[in-house]
């Protein structure tokens, strides 16, 4: 499964894994793979430098990356006291409600509420940056499309790549006018936020927008066939995301979503915005139902939403209250029905790339030589 780009990063398959766990992140690496670890959870650089630190011992030399949450334009003076005033009591009452209709228990006194706004504030993505540039990083991805251009600069001079996650034709030129490396193409089908297009179109038009950038195809990924389809339309690589959330590294919260995860099907996600505000896909759960409903208050824009509920989503997770419990994934989550080592889900990507090509050749009248 090697490409220009491939060769270019110096990895072995063309898969890019994208995982909040440093655990999954070296695992990809180390088989083969370009791991990248999400930092939006690291809201102190120490607790990111741990993570690389132990990353870099894990990879032997290999390449690895970063994931981070910045806007292109700066907001400043807001704080997350600026935030939270600005979030409306009938909202807080319906979170409260909600809970209550569950049983689910409160926090003990003192106890961390888990995932903060701070987390998606410009300052601490700067901050962020200041410890990945300390190490060996050889690409930089945004999840909110372009990073500024003093952050893409500041990259480039390390000699890092910058990629950003397109939903559209109109955004991938976006990317490429800003001076982006890479535009990963993220279609309708993948988990966390996307755009409306599915990835079969998505991909060709963005791969044509941005000639000759390489793209990646995301969204609805899992196998080696389907791997080696988003080649066809003309990707560079594949960006997965959610695969490797049942896999024996993976550190989710607890036992019982990754059992709701394996019994999943492809028809259990749906594009909501209660967890962050805009639309994201998820498993479907009672608690996305709840926002989702019409006589509900609706979700909040970004970053009150994602505020509003930090609290809630850490209790329903401690908990394990089942009918709430959920977590971002995409459709292909109905392919993901056992824990699997990253190691097993990279051979197996590897296996289902040699039988698509074999079929293909077969097809094509080329036997193997």
């Amino acid at each position: 499964m090697q490409t220009e780009l491939s060769k270019q990063l110096g990895v072995e398959h063309a898969v890019f894994g994208f995982t909040p766990f440093p655990a999954v992140a070296a695992a990809i690496s180390r088989a083969g793979g370009f791991g990248v670890l999400g930092a939006v959870r690291y809201t102190a650089p120490d607790e990111l430098k741990r993570d690389l630190d132990w990353i870099e011992a894990q990879v032997d030399g290999r390449p690895y990356g970063l994931d981070v949450v910045m806007p292109a334009k700066k907001v400043e003076g807001v704080t997350e006291a600026d935030v939270e005033a600005m979030i409306p009591e009938g909202h807080r009452q319906f979170v409260k409600n909600t809970l209550a209709a569950y049983g689910v228990p409160e926090l003990t006194v003192g106890e961390a509420s888990g995932w903060r706004i701070t987390g998606w504030m410009e300052q601490v993505a700067r901050n962020q940056l200041d410890v990945a540039f300390d190490h060996p990083i050889k690409l930089l991805a945004n999840a909110l499309g372009s990073p500024p251009a003093d952050v893409v600069a500041r990259a480039h001079d390390k000699g890092v790549l910058v990629a950003a996650l397109a939903g559209s034709a109109r955004h991938a030129r976006k990317h490429r006018d800003a001076g982006i490396d890479i535009v990963v193409a993220q279609g309708y089908e993948a988990g966390g936020h996307t755009g409306e297009i599915a990835t079969m179109v998505l991909t060709p038009e963005v791969v044509e927008a941005v000639d000759p950038l390489p793209v990646l195809a995301a969204g609805g990924i899992g196998s080696g066939e389907q791997a080696a389809a988003a080649l066809a339309l003309g990707a560079q690589g594949v960006w997965l995301g959610s695969v490797w959330l049942t896999t024996t590294e993976a550190e989710l919260p607890s036992p019982a979503l990754v059992r709701k995860l394996l019994a999943a099907g492809s028809g259990d996600t749906v594009r909501s915005r209660a967890l962050t505000g805009k639309p994201a896909r998820q498993l479907r759960t009672a608690w996305t139902d709840a926002w989702d409903a019409p006589d509900g208050p609706g979700a909040l824009p970004m970053p009150l939403q994602g505020l509003l509920v930090a609290e809630a989503v850490t209790r329903i997770q401690k908990y394990e209250v089942e009918p709430l419990l959920g977590t971002p994934v995409g459709q292909i989550v109905g392919r993901m029905t056992g824990e699997r080592s990253v190691q097993a889900v990279v051979d197996d990507l590897t296996r289902g790339f040699e039988r698509a090509v074999d079929r293909i050749n077969r097809i094509a009248g080329r036997s193997q030589q």
